[in-house]
């Protein structure tokens, strides 16, 4: 037995029989004359259990995990040519991928006889999505030796060997194990179309359509006001024309009377001014055969 025999064996076991079966190994080694190989044994971490999720689903569903790591290199080769919402889908896609994966995890777990919460399943996803976007990192869980989860920042490269057991293992694969399962068909992998960009986009255009409408609705409530106050403005307006029209027709009829006795007074008058000349000229007669009386 050497170290990589021991280590694949160990961290093979579950999460309760990890230092029992650690001190057993070390034990074999030490009773076989290997104290060196006994220290290094007794040196290897107990997994967190995120991890030793990640490492069973790599033991038992080897060809899952393959596909995953492989479809991972392909998108990073895309991602070299690629550029803003294109980038962001491609990010979509992977967490489509990596949460799919972490529920497949969580089933093989519950075979195994481990149960895993929610926030055990988040570091499962992240270490998932690190492998699929830091090569490093996809080498790491290749391994199924991890002692702690991978998080990947998209800037800086995962440090993978700190979350080995056994660094020097990296770049070996894991031997597939086998387990009757109760859980779900391991789910089909495939980059598909993500169009949750064009349903937000679609979610958008309807908030602005429905914020338009609501300003249009308030202009039309707006100018259906003005149209009903002018309209009653007319209706008062006309009723003062026919009031005006009727005093019009009223004055115009004494207009034509008050002429009509204007005719009157005026033929009245003329015949007053000529017997008015009359008597003034009856008048200047009448003083002239006077004076030539006393004359």
């Amino acid at each position: 037995m050497d170290l990589e025999e021991a280590a694949r064996e160990l961290y093979a076991a579950g999460p309760g029989d990890f230092v029992g079966r650690r001190t057993e190994l070390a034990d074999q080694a030490r009773d076989g004359g290997d104290k060196s190989l006994a220290a290094e044994i007794k040196k290897l971490p107990k997994p967190v259990l995120s991890a030793w999720v990640v490492n069973m689903l790599v033991r038992y569903e080897a060809d899952q995990v393959e596909q995953v790591l492989a479809l991972g290199a392909s998108l990073r080769e895309a991602q070299s040519s690629m550029a803003g919402e294109e980038l962001r889908q491609l990010g979509r896609q992977r967490r489509q991928l990596t949460a799919a994966v972490t529920r497949q995890a969580r089933a093989v777990a519950a075979d195994l006889g481990q149960k895993v919460g929610e926030s055990i399943a988040t570091q499962v996803e992240e270490t998932l999505h690190a492998a699929m976007v830091d090569e490093g990192a996809a080498a790491a869980v290749r391994t199924a030796l991890l002692v702690r989860p991978l998080s990947a920042t998209g800037v800086e490269q995962v440090d993978a060997a700190a979350a080995v057991a056994v660094p020097g293992m990296i770049g070996a694969t894991a031997p597939p194990l086998t387990r009757e399962t109760g859980g779900p068909a391991p789910p089909e992998l495939s980059v598909v179309p993500d169009n949750s960009h064009a349903i937000e986009e679609g979610r958008h255009a309807v908030r602005e359509a429905e914020q338009a409408l609501t300003v249009e609705e308030r202009t039309l409530a707006k100018a259906s006001r003005r149209v009903e106050k002018r309209q009653a403005k007319e209706l008062q307006l006309r009723a003062e024309l026919d009031e005006l029209r009727r005093k019009v027709d009223d004055l115009e009829s004494r207009l034509e009377a008050n002429e009509d006795d204007l005719a009157d007074a005026e033929e009245s008058r003329d015949d007053a001014e000529e017997s008015v000349k009359r008597a003034r000229a009856d008048l200047e007669d009448a003083q002239q055969a006077l004076a030539e009386l006393r004359d």
